[in-house]
């Protein structure tokens, strides 16, 4: 695949005529009839989706951020399975928001994340790559005065059955383009298929290989500044004063302004501005925030779950537990967790009178675009929206603080600039995963089977930022995502939620509120397996008959695992398995506890039914990582406050996983006719509770409170 470029909205209307969103992709089609003369030309629009000059290039359009979970690959291959063209030609450009046709559902604007991305582009992309195969098709029946049925698409060219006869996709385009899109196609049968479920190559690794894929910290635009923002340390709080003649004085420094978020000092470069921060006299008026602590923070949510919430789900009778049952307590607790994105926060824009261009490694481009308008006072059209690569996002990246600081201060100075946060500012002045305070109490019958089950979950809601509409009378139902649709057979079934404000900004982490949920489920139900007196894994069975696909997975990561079989001494596992974003994951973890406390995962065997495959390797890729970041999260993932601010800044004391830490890790997908479902978080919630489960077995030790790390 060839390397993918940015288009502006001119450049893109100006070649189409039409709108367009999201992901551009463009490719050459090399098939051709012999002597056939390929003619260069603008790009005639086809469907909402695909573009194509008389030259063969083709352009695809598709509405999500690469941010390393391969949508720049999956996607093509999607519409290329139905347009009969071979992905490997296929190259990725990324476009600029402005057409509904390219709303996430999810979000309700062009954005990535939800593990949405190939679950939302399935049908919608082979219907377009049908609806252009068919429309060609039919200019072609139509030049050669034959039926269409004669015809069939192959290689980026439409072919006459009996005579042979070829014409190239380009040749066609500006015929098939002046007829209706048929509103009803037939797509392919999966035993046709030549592209979807194959391991077709990532599209953009030879790039990050070399060093050309442009990330939103790689932007060089003319006439560029670069800013670097000094923050309140303290959440809440605000500029009391500063004195920009120290920093003004720094080599390169061309500028002191004051921001929404602090105060931003400009310079020609990023060193000169960081060394211009340094010198620079701010105090700040900290508020109310000060005197709030990791401590004072846990105390609340244990005090709010004190009381009743906002019910989610209620089954039977669970004011009390049926006579005879035994009865178990729990409560689990989990901290803030920070993003730590490989690459920092970054942005660059240009605020002028006439528009606003901003380049942003960003997930949510509509949002980007309407901050643009507002803060540069232009109408949203005015606004071009550039997307990068992403060095990751995590959910980090729709918000929008660092696109407002990069146009505020381009408004200021009346130049392009980039702001640049450091490892620290990204570390301390994050929108966090909330901390978490969960309580459990559940009743078994003599049996050992469960009788009773009440879950209530005290922490802060992400989606009252977004979508306050989605939260009323105290209910969040992300908030109890995971916990609500608990699927284990238990008659009498309590689920509530208590929301609290404690102050420390929180927003999307990977898996969201699965992150802590999938955690406390899956270790309660291991409690009670315990308690019954029985097997982890044959427990979880019994309680799964009517919840086929989470038995399947289970079933199949056991059998991977060899669960049941001896393990060498000092080895022991643990089992979870857990749904969400519509995919069931199994994990089973092998682990081992040094003499000091110090824990070690050996081995990860993971099952998964994420429905419909379109790339195995993608999908073990996407498995693999979520599985990297829940043990990074499990183990040491840890944000702690401290007179409301944070205590860590740099990976010296923020410790992610390393090579030498990272265990084997097994994937095994189950073969599927389902539609495909998400791949990009569903493994992280299920580690944690796996690694906790093992370390019990092997130790009699309970985990109860992440990171693990902490308390084994």
């Amino acid at each position: 695949m060839t390397t993918p470029r940015r288009v502006s909205r001119r450049e893109f209307f100006q070649t189409t005529g039409a709108a367009g969103v999201g992901l551009l992709i463009g490719f050459s089609l090399q098939s051709c009839a012999p002597g056939e003369k390929l003619v260069a030309g603008p790009p005639v629009p086809l469907t909402a989706w695909l573009r194509i000059t008389p030259d063969d290039k083709i352009t695809i359009l598709v509405d999500r951020s690469e941010m390393g979970q391969g949508v720049a690959t999956a996607l093509p291959m999607i519409l290329a399975e139905e347009l009969e063209i071979d992905v490997s030609r296929i190259a990725v450009e990324f476009a600029p928001p402005g057409d509904r046709a390219y709303i996430n559902p999810d979000f309700g604007m062009q954005g990535t994340g939800g593990s949405s991305s190939v679950r939302e582009g399935w049908l919608p992309l082979r219907t377009a790559g049908a609806q252009a195969r068919e429309m060609l098709i039919a200019a072609a029946a139509a030049e050669w005065k034959v039926a269409p049925g004669e015809c069939r698409a192959e290689g980026g060219a439409v072919i006459h059955t009996g005579s042979k006869r070829t014409r190239r996709y380009g040749a066609l385009v500006t015929a098939a383009a002046a007829l209706p899109v048929p509103a009803n196609v037939t797509l392919k049968d999966a035993k046709a298929w030549k592209v979807i479920g194959t391991r077709a190559k990532r599209s953009d690794t030879p790039m990050k290989v070399d060093g050309s894929a442009v990330y939103g910290i790689d932007v060089k635009v003319p006439g560029m500044l670069v800013a670097v923002v000094a923050r309140p340390p303290v959440f809440g709080g605000k500029v009391a004063h500063f004195d920009a003649a120290k920093a003004k004085a720094v080599p390169g420094v061309r500028d002191v302004v004051q921001i929404s978020s602090g105060v931003a000092v400009v310079a020609d470069g990023y060193w000169p501005a960081h060394q211009g921060r340094a010198a620079l006299d701010v105090t700040w008026t900290d508020g109310p925030t000060a005197a709030v602590s990791s401590a004072s923070i846990q105390a609340l949510l244990e005090a709010r779950a004190a009381r009743p919430g906002a019910q989610a789900r209620h089954d039977g009778r669970t004011d009390a537990a049926p006579a005879g049952s035994t009865m178990l307590d729990a409560t689990y607790r989990m901290p803030y967790l920070a993003h730590a994105t490989m690459e920092p926060m970054n942005c660059t824009a240009h605020v002028r009178a006439d528009g606003v261009e901003i380049w942003a490694p960003t997930q949510l481009q509509t949002a980007v675009q309407m901050t643009g308008a507002a803060i540069g006072g232009v109408p949203a059209e005015k606004v071009v929206v550039h997307t990068t690569y992403l060095g990751g996002g995590f959910g980090r990246r729709v918000e929008q603080d660092f696109v407002v600081e990069a146009l505020e201060t381009s408004k200021a100075m009346k130049a392009p600039v980039k702001v640049i946060w450091s490892r620290e500012d990204d570390m301390q002045h994050d929108f966090y995963r909330a901390a978490s305070h969960h309580q459990f109490r559940g009743g078994l019958d003599a049996a050992g089977k469960p009788v009773l089950w009440t879950h209530r979950v005290a922490t802060s809601s992400s989606m009252i930022r977004f979508f306050p509409e989605s939260v009323k009378d105290g209910l969040d139902l992300e908030v109890v995502e995971g916990a609500m649709a608990m699927p284990y057979a238990i008659s009498n079934v309590h689920v509530d939620c208590i929301l609290v404000d404690a102050g420390i900004p929180v927003g999307f982490w990977r898996s969201v509120n699965n992150s802590y949920n999938g955690f406390a489920v899956e270790t309660f139900i291991d409690e009670l397996a315990h308690l019954a007196k029985q097997d982890p894994c044959e427990y979880r069975r019994s309680l799964l008959t009517a919840a086929p696909r989470h038995l399947a997975v289970l079933n199949l990561a056991a059998e991977k695992a060899g669960w049941g079989t001896p393990l060498p001494a000092g080895r022991a596992r643990g089992i979870s398995v857990y749904k969400s974003f519509q995919t069931y994951v199994a994990e089973v973890a092998e682990v081992s506890v040094a003499a000091d406390g110090t824990p070690t995962v050996h081995r990860v065997v993971c099952a998964v039914d994420c429905g419909q495959v379109v790339n195995p390797m993608i999908v073990e890729q996407q498995i693999e990582g979520s599985i990297v970041m829940g043990l990074t999260a499990a183990l040491w993932g840890e944000i702690t406050i401290d007179r409301g601010r944070v205590v860590q800044g740099n990976f010296d004391t923020h410790r992610m996983m390393r090579l030498k830490e990272m265990p084997i890790v097994e994937v095994h997908i189950l073969p599927s006719t389902e539609k495909p479902t998400g791949v990009g978080e569903p493994a992280t919630p299920g580690i944690a509770p796996a690694v906790g489960n093992a370390i019990f077995a092997l130790t009699g030790k309970r985990i109860r409170t992440l990171p693990i790390g902490k308390v084994v």
